[in-house]
């Protein structure tokens, strides 16, 4: 159960490539919208939900008959994810209560994610959503505790009670392990935020004892399927199986958390000036082979169409051109492969920094038109280009 935040974390920040993108990065099912967050469902939480009755119903089996036991087990899964849900929402309430956007709630194998926009301005509210989660799960497992000591129940509801009760204490405590990309680790990059002044201090250190965290769950995972022999040994596997994949998803979120700090310390350099492409201009009757060629002859990496008074009305695709055949471009006009230039895809040659990383987030596309403070064209910007620019970090 993590949340995330801001948009550039584990990946280059120059973002999507065209209008679909929103569409091909849903994280699963959209379920419905609350408080106006979208509420997504991955297909990989119908697996845990079968795998979730199946082992449960063994233990429901011995107060219910089969084919109840299945369907109390299953309801067992729903509640259980029900209250990762609940953890998922108090971040994004608490988020949006200090006016951070919530991009979404995701529901997944592992548990759920809430995708928040940007970052917390401070230490003490980043410290306070992270903590917002693990403590609905402290709660509700008090309240399970509460409900079983007081209350005289039937043999199934006390099943579910305790079961959820100990899900979410399990819960609550694991995300308050203290490394990145989980809630503790979220706590501990506040705490060292706190103390330096500086957010990248706490995300590195705490990204850092992430990698120590996902290693320990390894080793905790090895341990039981060394020692549990006997009738608790497919358990032990089982076990080992998992903190594999816990400890896999702990090492790639820490990771990313210490990558993503490297690549904010790039961005203040970044310059659209120094990355652009030369661009050769074009009517859009001009065949795409003679364009190719005066481009070539300009030593230019971009071509844009203008009309024939020199203003630019459209950008060249690279990749279209890429994917023509040498013998059609004779016979395709270089118009044909354009795509219209809107004022959100003119840009500032003299563009840098968040500024610029921030202008390409708002209108995602593969090619920008830079221009100099009186409208001359002074090049090409690719997003190739910029991604380029974080490689390797």
């Amino acid at each position: 159960m993590t949340h995330s935040a801001p948009p550039t974390e584990g990946r280059t920040p120059a973002g999507g490539t065209g209008p679909d993108d929103d569409r091909a990065a849903r994280p699963g099912l959209l379920m419905g919208r609350l408080l106006g967050v979208p509420i997504y469902v991955s297909p990989s939480w119908f697996l845990v939900a079968v795998l979730v009755t199946v082992m449960f119903e063994g233990q429901v089996h011995d107060v219910v008959t089969r084919p109840l036991s299945y369907l109390v087990a299953f309801t067992y899964a729903v509640l259980l994810y029900g209250s990762v849900f609940v953890h998922e929402l108090s971040h994004a309430v608490t988020a949006r209560a200090f006016g951070l956007p919530v991009r979404s709630v995701t529901l997944h194998i592992l548990g759920g994610e809430t995708s928040i926009e940007r970052e917390a301005p401070t230490p003490g509210r980043e410290f306070l959503i992270a903590f917002a989660g693990p403590l609905v799960n402290l709660v509700l497992a008090g309240l399970g505790l509460l409900l079983h000591a007081t209350l005289p129940l039937p043999d199934v509801a006390l099943l579910l009670i305790e079961a959820l009760t100990f899900a979410n204490l399990l819960v609550g405590v694991f995300n308050l392990l203290p490394g990145l990309p989980l809630d503790g680790g979220r706590l501990v990059r506040a705490i060292v935020w706190k103390a330096t002044g500086r957010s990248r201090n706490g995300a590195i250190f705490a990204g850092w004892v992430g990698r120590a965290v996902a290693i320990g769950c390894l080793i905790a995972g090895a341990y039981l399927a060394t020692y549990n022999t006997g009738e608790g040994g497919g358990i032990g596997w089982l076990a080992l199986l998992w903190s594999a994949l816990v400890a896999s998803f702990i090492w790639v979120g820490a990771t990313q958390a210490i990558r993503a700090e490297r690549v904010r310390d790039r961005i203040p350099l970044l310059s659209a000036r120094r990355l652009a492409r030369r661009a050769t201009l074009v009517t859009a009757d001009v065949p795409l082979a003679e364009a190719i060629r005066r481009a070539q002859q300009d030593h230019a990496g971009a071509i844009v169409i203008a009309d024939h008074d020199g203003k630019p009305l459209g950008l060249v695709n690279e990749k279209a051109v890429t994917a023509t055949p040498e013998h059609r471009r004779p016979w395709i006009s270089a118009g044909d492969l354009s795509r219209g230039i809107d004022d959100h895809l003119t840009l500032p040659a003299d563009i840098t920094g968040e500024d610029l990383i921030e202008a390409l987030r708002r209108a995602p596309a593969t090619e920008y038109l830079l221009v100099e403070p009186d409208g001359r064209v002074y090049g090409v910007l690719a997003v190739t280009d910029v991604d380029r620019a974080f490689a390797g970090v």
